[in-house]
């Protein structure tokens, strides 16, 4: 009697035993370290969210910074302003100095004199000693009874007389609880600005407890009320003023605390699982051969999608049911393979973008893809068979299409005319085939469609030249006239000084209108054009424009009409893209008007519309190049005696401006002659 070789049996058991060690000295060296490791892992998160606060914090500091100092320059440099101060109307200064300050968001504008006196001043909270400022840093402590204490200052000189200066130009923003409520808004974290450990402002309600002020830590600790904070601190100046960013870390610590008892939890009914999992794998190990010989006969039937799964304890078998597995998931993605290759080889030639064509000897078409036939706008049937040179009609040359075809390897760009009168041009690349046989090759032929390419190849070519001569113009100018000042200043005229300071503003200017389009135009194609709304008067922005158009008006002795309604709601725009747009126009009424002309600005009020005109007396924008005139590299195509090509952005820039603010461009034809560009922008109404 032949007995069969005794097998294991106690497999269950040892894989019981063994998979619950496992998986309680995984719990173990895992589960506790990744307890600790969460832990931490939340503190640093919160501690370094506090430091990229700082750091956002120093950033808008240092950004209120560079903004007050340009103010205070661009107020300093103000002609109204001057104008007034050498007037010594003071009722109208405060009245300037009281709309400066409110157009500009500061809480400060004071003009002091070289003794430390206070000329005027516009402030919204009263300050006493501003004049005392002594441009050591940009921050000054007002006196210990005035609120707000802390102040964040920029101050300018006003040269404003030959021979001496003028009063100073100190512009203040106040270091208060609307700073912090603001600064908090930016930076998503609670900011306190403390001196030597005393709050001054706070977005806490109430104000948190008072850091050490002999030696505050770079960080620190700290409850109001049931919240817990993080906090880290940043010194403002040298005097004692602190910034301090705090982080809210209550709902942090409950995450945390939820996360560890989840993972526990999880832990455990993983612990759970691994033993009712170990204690079943013998119940899944039955029916060996039967399973087997159904498995090889579906095989032989080509039934190859079913897999073959046998549970058996029979070591012998399992290994035969694993080669048998293996065995016929190969043969299936064999098959696989070979039906994804014949219909990789069926279909990629039509699903390629470019043309493909395969010519016999003769030059006649054996093969013709579809993309072939998207680009030539022809049917396979109607070219099949038929000669190469008849498809294709060269346009700049004499010889046939099949002379022109280059050698294999080779690219060439082939202007073509297709059957139907259409021209385009074609880069074409060939290649020989030749069949393992030896015999009947054939030259196929990758063609794709690069008409608009070369367009645009041909308009950046202008609008590079464009831009050159526009650069080189001013420059020219600018060059000759730095010349002849550093050669002959000291023998001209205060009339030569005059037009010779005039001729390097206008070609300062028109370098910083060109270099705004150029900068605008590359943010629109690139996706990153945004406009920050604001309310804003249109008065301001129209008058701005003016004033920074005026010196080119007053070159070619053009005049400016203004016609616009003595009261314009409020407008949610972003002022400095409005006065490019304004600028813009103003440039193009200029350039494109004659000497001597007068230029239209009316602006009226359209139910919930303010709809603005800019009118020159040029010759006009024909009515065919209307449809693109406000489309890159496109110029109005019109002429005077100063008016020049230029890079042909200005309308494009106009266009994206305005449509970001939700309004719409057009142009009109002049009722006296010349052109109207016009614009509209949304008002905002009172609800």
């Amino acid at each position: 009697m032949t007995h069969r070789p005794h097998l294991p049996r106690s497999l269950s058991s040892q894989i019981t035993l063994r998979f619950f060690a496992l998986i309680l000295l995984t719990a173990t060296t895992v589960g506790v370290p990744s307890v600790l490791l969460i832990r931490n892992q939340f503190d640093r998160q919160a501690w370094a969210q506090v430091e990229q606060g700082i750091q956002a914090a120093e950033a808008l500091y240092e950004a209120r910074m560079v903004e007050l100092e340009g103010l205070a320059t661009l107020i300093a440099q103000r002609p109204t302003l001057q104008q007034l101060f050498r007037g010594r109307d003071w009722a109208a200064l405060q009245s300037y100095l009281d709309t400066l300050r409110e157009g500009s968001g500061v809480d400060l504008i004071a003009l002091c004199d070289t003794q430390g006196k206070s000329e005027a001043t516009s402030a919204a909270v009263p300050l006493q000693g501003i004049c005392s400022y002594d441009n050591s840093s940009n921050f000054h402590l007002a006196p210990a009874d005035a609120a707000p204490r802390a102040w964040l200052v920029a101050a300018q000189p006003g040269p404003w007389q030959a021979g001496a200066d003028g009063p100073r130009v100190i512009v203040g923003l106040a270091l208060n609880d609307r700073l912090a409520a603001d600064m908090r808004a930016q930076t998503g974290l609670e900011h306190t600005i403390t001196l030597d450990g005393k709050p001054l402002a706070t977005s806490f309600s109430p104000p948190p407890p008072a850091s050490d002020p002999t030696a505050p830590p770079p960080s620190r600790t700290f409850r109001v009320g049931e919240r817990r904070y993080f906090a880290a601190f940043l010194p403002l100046d040298g005097s004692g003023l602190v910034a301090e960013m705090a982080l809210d870390v209550t709902d942090i610590a409950a995450t945390q605390r939820n996360l560890m008892a989840v993972l526990i939890a999880g832990i455990g009914a993983i612990l759970l699982a691994a033993s009712l999992f170990g204690a079943l794998p013998a119940r899944r190990i039955s029916q060996p051969l039967s399973h087997l010989a159904r498995a090889a006969d579906a095989m032989s039937q080509g039934d190859l999608s079913t897999p073959i799964t046998i549970e058996t304890d029979i070591r012998e078998v399992a290994h035969v049911a694993q080669a048998l597995e293996s065995t016929r998931a190969d043969l299936q993605n064999s098959v696989a393979d070979l039906r994804r290759e014949k219909y990789w080889g069926d279909h990629l030639l039509a699903s390629i973008v470019e043309g493909i064509v395969t010519l016999d000897r003769r030059g006649h078409v054996t093969f013709f893809s579809e993309g072939a036939e998207r680009i030539t706008g022809l049917n396979r049937d109607q070219v099949l068979g038929a000669s190469c040179d008849h498809l294709f009609k060269p346009l700049e040359t004499e010889e046939p299409f099949s002379r022109l075809i280059p050698a294999p390897g080779q690219r060439q760009k082939i202007p073509v005319e297709f059957r139907d009168g259409r021209p385009a041009i074609l880069a074409v690349s060939g290649a020989r085939l030749v069949p393992p046989e030896g015999h009947d090759a054939r030259v196929a032929l990758v063609f794709r469609d690069i008409s608009e390419e070369e367009t645009m190849h041909r308009l950046m070519g202008h609008f590079l030249a464009n831009v050159a001569h526009e650069f080189r113009t001013p420059l020219s100018a600018l060059a000759a006239s730095v010349e002849l000042l550093m050669d002959q200043a000291p023998d001209l005229s205060p009339e030569e000084l005059g037009e010779l300071l005039t001729s390097l503003h206008l070609g300062v200017l028109g370098l910083q209108t060109l270099i705004d389009n150029l900068l605008a135009s590359s943010s629109i194609e690139a996706g990153r054009f945004r406009v920050h709304f604001r309310p804003t008067a249109f008065n301001e922005i129209l008058a701005e424009a003016i004033s920074t158009m005026q010196p080119l008006l007053d070159k070619h002795g053009q005049s400016l009409i203004v016609q616009i309604p003595p009261s314009i709601p409020t407008l949610q725009a972003d002022p400095r893209r409005l006065s490019q747009v304004l600028i813009n126009l103003l440039s193009n009424a200029s350039k494109y008007g004659p000497d001597d002309a007068e230029i239209e600005v009316a602006a009226s009020l359209e139910n919930s519309w303010l709809r603005v005109t800019v009118s020159d007396s040029g010759p006009g924008v024909p009515v065919d190049q209307r449809q693109d005139l406000f489309r890159r590299f496109m110029s109005p195509g019109r002429g005077t005696s100063h008016a020049e090509v230029g890079a042909g952005l200005g309308l494009s820039v106009v266009r994206a401006v305005v449509q970001a603010h939700g309004g719409g461009v057009g142009i009109d034809d002049r009722p006296r002659g010349g052109a109207r560009f016009w614009f509209t922008l949304p008002i905002e109404r009172d609800s």
